[in-house]
This record gives C-alpha cells, sequence and structure tokens, in this order.
C-alpha cells in the first residue's frame, strides 16, 4: 500500500470503531486481558485512514487506534461520488472487489467495507468479500484496493498524453 504523508492535525475526521475484540496474554500469574480495536477515520471528501489500538479499557484503546489512523491517511480519488474504475484489493487470504456504480446506488458493501467507504466519502458503489470475512483483513484489502485507484489525469500525465487521447 502507498503511502502519502498527510497532516491530519488541521482536518475534521470522523471515525468509526469496526471492531472490538478481546486479547489475553498468558503469563505466570493467569491471564492479562486487553482490548484491541480497529477504528476508520475519514472526512467524508476522499481522506481515509485506518488504525489499531489496544489497551487494558475500551475508550483508551479507540483513542490509541483513532491515533494510529491518523498516521495512515490515503487520499481515494473519486469521480462525482463513486469511484474512477473497478479495482481488486488483496490481504492475506482475503479480497475485497471494488466496482464503480451509478449515481443513486448507494453503498452496496458489508460492514467493514462500509465503514471504509462512507468514511472516504464514497456514496456508490459495489463490493464484493471473496475469501475471509476477517474484520481486520477486510478493511486492509479495501484500503489497499483504495489506495491503486488512478484517475483519467493521472494515467495521461505518467504516459506523457492528454486525457482526451486515453479515453480514445
Amino acid at each position: 500500500m502507498k503511502r502519502n504523508i498527510i497532516d491530519a492535525s488541521g482536518i475534521e475526521l470522523q471515525d468509526r470503531v469496526v471492531e472490538i475484540n478481546r486479547v489475553s496474554k498468558t503469563v505466570k500469574g493467569g491471564r492479562n486481558m486487553r482490548f484491541s480495536c480497529l477504528v476508520v477515520v475519514g472526512d467524508g471528501n476522499g481522506l481515509v485512514g485506518i488504525g489499531t489500538g489496544k489497551a487494558v479499557e475500551i475508550p483508551d484503546a479507540i483513542r490509541k487506534g483513532i491515533d494510529a489512523a491518523k498516521k495512515n491517511l490515503i487520499k481515494v480519488p473519486l469521480v462525482g461520488t463513486t469511484i474512477p474504475h473497478q479495482v481488486l484489493g488483496q490481504k492475506g487470504a482475503g479480497s475485497v472487489l471494488l466496482k464503480p456504480a451509478a449515481a443513486g446506488t448507494g453503498v452496496i458493501a458489508g460492514g467493514p467495507v462500509r465503514a471504509v467507504c462512507e468514511l472516504a466519502g464514497i456514496k456508490d458503489i459495489r463490493t464484493k468479500c471473496l475469501g475471509t470475512h476477517n474484520p481486520h483483513n477486510v478493511v486492509i484489502a479495501t484500503m489497499e484496493g483504495l489506495s491503486r485507484l488512478t484517475t483519467v489525469e493521472q494515467v495521461a500525465a505518467k504516459r506523457g498524453k492528454k486525457p482526451e487521447e486515453i479515453l480514445g
């Protein structure tokens, strides 16, 4: 996943907790229980990030997850209310197929993918989770797919042409 460093200090970000998991570590005196949280943050206008936090208390874990997500922001290219083209994101055994949709379709996605798409500002998209439905892998696969999106202008600039020549 390509990362561009985006400063989140001046941006109004919304956050959404995707998963809270109780984890334990067995030590000499017994089990140490902690909570692990998977959090998605976004501005609803193309910026989105994910992060995980782990702490003894749930609110502390969520706060740590939000801080981690702010450090992993990516810019998602949008065409109107949808994505520019179809893309497949993969992480481990999980794959997420992201397809552009016509205006008015809405976000057709499961829980983890829906959180990422809505906070990224995508209003119309069709998605399908292939393989595992593990929320952590699904969210990372979604982010990986969104980070690989390119617009016609970016492709034209890379090839040294005009957007009209690319479209035919």
